[in-house]
């Protein structure tokens, strides 16, 4: 077996020096190995592990294959979950809804012990049911962990639930509202009060949690190949350039095909972003080809590449996407949210394997656990607003096993939003960065005290 990187072990011995852990290490890093290493160690109750759905057997289930052999597991499904509970086994892997489960269910709970939250960005919303299900659940655990890379994809406030399943409130406070005025100030918008970062949230923060937190950037612990970022554009034909002009300035599109209302201005952004990707959905949800401008650039860049990765934020970018591969020759499969997670290992395998030359997958469902560092590009089809699914994405070719210089391609539509949006995007990195920065400075500074 593979001996622990030193980071990996370090982060392995402050899990066991510490009850309650927050692990905010980039993507890449392995820190799923470190957890189950620790476990194996103190191994008094059961673990417990809620991840997203699409990596519970990819990520979880096979890494105690690989690193900790001598552990039993069980993965939970919403079909099978009683089944999985009950059963004789170390560790029950299940998905964050399952938390609304076991808080009807907490007898399934007896002999567990040790928590393990694997992207607690899920719980970043402490109105959601899942959330509030999730703070009773916790309660019944002497041992929590918490992980994610990207804590605070949209604003600082995206921490403080997460802190709160760790250590109830301890650091960060019990109560949102007062921790929300200490690090954010109110702004209005021209709309309503927006709650805005102060520029010493960040400091403040990482001092509050520093004791229980470790981090390590991928680069400082592991020799990365370099990756770069760079901007590809496209022209809209001049017919849907007007028409997008017309949809932005009137909030209702005729476009030969039927009529698309944009009320609101969310909904307006969003039928825009569409219209630039060809396809426009009504309110049936079904959707309007209208264009295919820029889908041509996408596969000349699939071809000139051994292996790719791209990203699609529509179900029309991958219909029109799979139809020119089947046209190509390409080697390909998809991976959304109705790829099942067998199924979905099956497409990893095959792509590190080599045997895909590309991989289309919607962020959200290709976005954690999965490596595919057989694929040296990351090609965006188009932009997405959400900060965690982009860097999280893209760092599913970034990341330990990785042993060539990788790409992120960005296409974006001349004269639309789109450029805006990858800008705004960079803006909500550079605010998640300042956090992890001052953590990782913390961290260096526990290591020579």
């Amino acid at each position: 077996m593979q001996k622990p990187f030193e980071h990996q072990a370090t982060t392995t011995q402050f899990i066991l020096d510490n009850p309650r852990v927050l692990i905010t290490s980039d993507p890449g890093t392995g820190k799923t190995r470190s957890v189950l290493d620790a476990y194996a160690q103190r191994r008094e109750g059961k673990l417990l592990v809620l991840a997203p759905l699409s990596i519970l057997a990819a990520s979880w289930g096979d890494d105690c294959d690989k690193f900790q052999p001598g552990l039993t597991y069980a993965v939970a499904y919403a079909r099978n979950r009683a089944e999985a509970f009950k059963a004789d086994v170390d560790i029950v892997i299940t998905n964050h809804d399952a938390v609304k489960w076991l808080l009807k269910n907490k007898q399934y709970l007896d002999g567990f012990d040790t928590l393990c939250i694997d992207e607690f960005t899920a719980f970043k919303n402490k109105d959601s049911q899942r959330s509030k299900a999730a703070a009773r659940v916790a309660e019944h655990f002497e041992y929590r962990i918490a992980m994610s890379g990207t804590p605070n994809s949209n604003t600082i406030l995206d921490i403080w639930h997460p802190a709160l399943l760790v250590d109830d409130g301890e650091r960060l406070g019990k109560r949102f509202y007062g921790f929300r005025s200490s690090v954010c100030t109110p702004q209005f918008n021209g709309f309503a009060n927006v709650w805005v970062d102060k520029p010493e949230a960040q400091d403040m923060v990482a001092a509050a949690i520093k004791d229980i937190n470790v981090r390590y950037m991928l680069e400082s612990c592991i020799d990365m190949p370099e990756q770069s970022v760079h901007t590809m554009y496209v022209d809209l034909p001049p017919k849907i350039l007007q028409q997008y002009n017309t949809l932005a300035e009137d909030s209702v599109l005729y476009t030969g095909k039927g009529t698309i209302n944009a009320i609101h201005a969310g909904a307006k952004v969003k039928k825009l972003l569409q219209l630039c990707t060809g396809a426009v959905y009504d309110d049936h949800g079904s959707s309007l080809m209208v264009h295919d401008a820029r889908y041509q650039l996408v596969m000349d860049l699939i071809q000139a590449r051994d292996h790719s990765l791209v990203a699609f934020n529509w179900r029309h970018e991958r219909e029109k996407l799979t139809e020119l591969s089947d046209k190509a020759g390409i080697k390909y499969d998809f991976i959304d949210g109705s790829t099942p997670a067998k199924k979905r290992k099956d497409i990893v395998d095959r792509m590190q394997a080599g045997q895909l030359q590309v991989v289309f997958a919607h962020p959200q469902s290709a976005g954690h656990g999965l490596t595919l560092t057989r694929a040296t590009s990351v090609i965006w089809a188009s932009p997405t607003y959400n900060a965690e699914h982009y860097q999280q994405f893209n760092r599913r070719i970034y990341r330990a096993g990785q042993t060539k210089k990788t790409e992120v391609i960005q296409i974006a539509a001349r004269d639309t939003w789109e450029p805006d949006v990858y800008e705004k995007l960079q803006d909500k990195l550079e605010r998640m960065e300042d956090l992890l920065t001052v953590l990782n400075k913390l961290n260096e500074l526990r290591k020579t005290a």
